[in-house]
């Protein structure tokens, strides 16, 4: 079976979540991608346990969920890039890709002579992804820094969470590291339109991502609210600024989510709860005004919805073409029929022997679909092959580079 990216070869530098989240990416759409980790220790996220992956007999490996759930697909070799020989060894590796991807803070690969521009001189072709938490140049550039602190720092936090007069309030970040997947969906793309450059110019190119600016770019059509009425967004919770009803609301049992987008779906909604008469009230007739009035309208439309379930309201909600939904917890979402239909849960083998449940790709290709082959790689299974098949080195020379810690 043909796949999309089939005939790329992707060199991983990279650890935790945004750079090995892109190259994950690549590998579902068919990339072989080697991810280069540490001798004896591998990428910092396999110790991110528990849970950790159990073999065939239930004993842990050194593979945690949270290493499981961004190298799927991937190769793994280990190598002492803080050597001559393993530098070396990259600069020969360097030769046979399209792509490398690292995380490096900034300056720590150029002492190496692994930086873009001197890769770039043994392989012009290469599109080299450097992933930093501030970017390449800037006051901030040779700072470390975490998902966590870009959330805070790009406003994302000032904009999620509760209002301050509420019980409970306050700033609050997201239930995902949100800023790590987005740099590592942005490196994805960046990476494949640099290699359609590649295809008219025959020469790759340097990409400067940042986890800060791919935070800050997060903030959308809030920060469009600021620019344009010179105010400055509000934690809101699970309101929306621009849209009204657009929000959760409590039932008899449980909580539903109405997302009613324009004032169509307003008056199917005033229809579904048996208040017709709302959708012609001045107040309320046009999202403008709804905005306008939101707590008004917010406090009729309690009234009806706690009479009846969570479940009961999503029906009745469909069946009038009302935007809605309920708040699944994790293991009600895999039991959801749209996401078995879909099937988003899948099962990868491991090379301990072990099955893996995995959330499947989402993305959906006619003609070169994804088939994701096999879970995350144990810590440097592919060493030898790839230095025996990719460089040639001959068995004693593998066994000199173990010798000495190299690889």
């Amino acid at each position: 079976m043909t796949k999309a990216l089939e005939h790329l070869r992707v060199l991983d530098l990279s650890r935790i979540f945004a750079g090995p989240w892109a190259s994950q990416n690549l590998a579902d759409l068919g990339a072989h991608v080697i991810k280069v980790e540490r001798p004896g220790r591998g990428d910092d996220t396999r110790a991110w346990g528990p849970p950790f992956l159990q073999d065939a007999q239930g004993n842990d490996t050194n593979n945690s969920s949270y290493f499981m759930a961004v190298n799927r697909g991937k190769h793994s070799i280990t190598i002492d890039i803080a050597t001559a020989e393993g530098q070396e060894i990259i600069r020969e590796l360097v030769k046979t890709v399209d792509v490398l991807v690292e995380n490096y803070k900034v300056g720590t690969l150029k002492r190496y002579g692994l930086d873009y521009e001197s890769l770039s001189a043994i392989n012009p072709r290469l599109v080299y992804c450097s992933i930093t938490g501030f970017g390449q140049t800037g006051p901030y550039a040779p700072l470390p820094g975490y998902d966590f602190v870009f959330q805070g720092m790009s406003g994302l936090m000032s904009l999620t969470g509760k209002s301050d007069s509420e019980p409970g309030g306050g700033p609050m970040k997201y239930g995902v590291a949100i800023t790590d997947l987005t740099t590592g969906m942005y490196a994805s793309f960046a990476i494949l339109a640099a290699i359609e450059h590649r295809h008219v110019s025959g020469r790759g190119q340097h990409i400067d991502l940042s986890l800060l600016d791919c935070a800050v770019s997060l903030t959308s059509y809030m920060s469009m609210n600021y620019f344009m009425s010179g105010k400055v967004p509000q934690r809101m919770g699970n309101v929306h600024s621009n849209i009204v009803p657009y929000q959760v609301f409590r039932c008899k049992e449980g909580d539903v989510i109405m997302a009613v987008g324009n004032d169509s779906q307003f008056a199917d909604m005033c229809q579904a709860i048996g208040m017709p008469e709302l959708a012609q009230d001045e107040r309320f007739a046009r999202n403008f005004d709804r905005v306008r009035h939101r707590t008004e309208l917010e406090k009729i439309l309690e009234v009806p919805l706690k009479q009846k379930s969570m479940l009961e309201w999503v029906e009745i909600f469909e069946k009038h073409n009302v935007p809605c939904g309920p708040i699944y917890t994790l293991d009600q979402v895999f039991e959801d029929v749209q996401v078995k239909h879909r099937g988003m849960k899948t099962t990868l083998a491991h090379e301990s022997g072990a099955q893996v449940p995995s959330v499947d790709s989402p993305i959906r290709l006619s003609d070169t679909p994804v088939n994701l082959t096999h879970s995350a790689p144990s810590l440097g299974a592919a060493t030898e092959q790839i230095l025996k098949h990719d460089l040639g080195l001959t068995d004693d020379q593998i066994k000199g580079l173990k010798q000495k810690g190299i690889i």
